[in-house]
C-alpha cells in the first residue's frame, strides 16, 4: 500500500491533469462539467496520490457520453457500474480515474457534496484523515469505513 501524503504534494499535478482532460473532453459540449474530486481536491487531505475526476453529464446524455468515453478511456471496475455511474481510467503522470454520473443523480451528489463538505469543514476533514490512517492498510475494511463515512456525509 502506498504511503499516505498530504494532498498539497499532488495538487498542482492534479490540476494539470484536470485541465488537460477538460481540453480533451471539450467536444462533449458546455453542458458537461469535469471536476477534481477525491483526496487530491482537498488541501490537507491524506492521499496516496491518485487523481479522481468526476464528469457530470446532463441526465439525458449519460448513456451516449459513456458510450463515447469507451473510445477515449479504459473501462475500470465494470462490476460497480450502475445506471447512474460509469468508471474509467487514463494514463497520466499520476494514477487517474474518471467517474461519470448524470447531474442530480445519487452518485453525482455523493461525489460533489462529500468533497465540498470535507473542504469546508476542518473537523470533518480531520475525521476523514483519521479514518484513512487507521484503515488504509486493510483495503476491504477501509472501503467499508469510507463508504459508511460518505453515506453519513451525504445524508446530512
Amino acid at each position: 500500500m502506498p504511503r499516505l501524503r498530504p494532498s498539497d504534494d499532488f495538487l498542482a499535478e492534479a490540476h494539470t491533469i484536470l485541465y488537460a482532460e477538460r481540453a480533451r473532453l471539450a467536444p462533449l459540449g458546455d453542458d458537461h462539467e469535469l471536476l477534481l474530486v477525491g483526496g487530491c481536491s482537498v488541501p490537507g487531505a491524506l492521499t496516496k496520490g491518485d487523481v479522481d475526476l468526476h464528469l457530470r453529464t446532463p441526465p439525458g446524455a449519460f448513456e451516449k457520453t459513456v458510450d463515447r468515453l469507451r473510445n477515449v478511456y479504459r473501462v475500470v471496475l465494470p462490476s460497480i457500474w450502475q445506471p447512474t455511474l460509469a468508471t474509467f481510467a487514463l494514463d497520466a503522470a499520476l494514477p487517474t480515474g474518471i467517474a461519470v454520473t448524470p447531474k442530480g443523480s445519487e452518485h453525482d451528489l455523493r461525489f460533489t457534496r462529500t468533497w465540498q463538505r470535507l473542504a469546508a469543514d476542518p473537523a470533518l476533514l480531520a475525521a476523514y484523515n483519521q479514518m484513512k490512517l487507521a484503515f488504509h492498510h486493510d483495503r476491504d475494511e477501509y472501503e467499508r469505513r469510507k463508504s459508511a463515512f460518505f453515506d453519513d456525509l451525504t445524508a446530512h
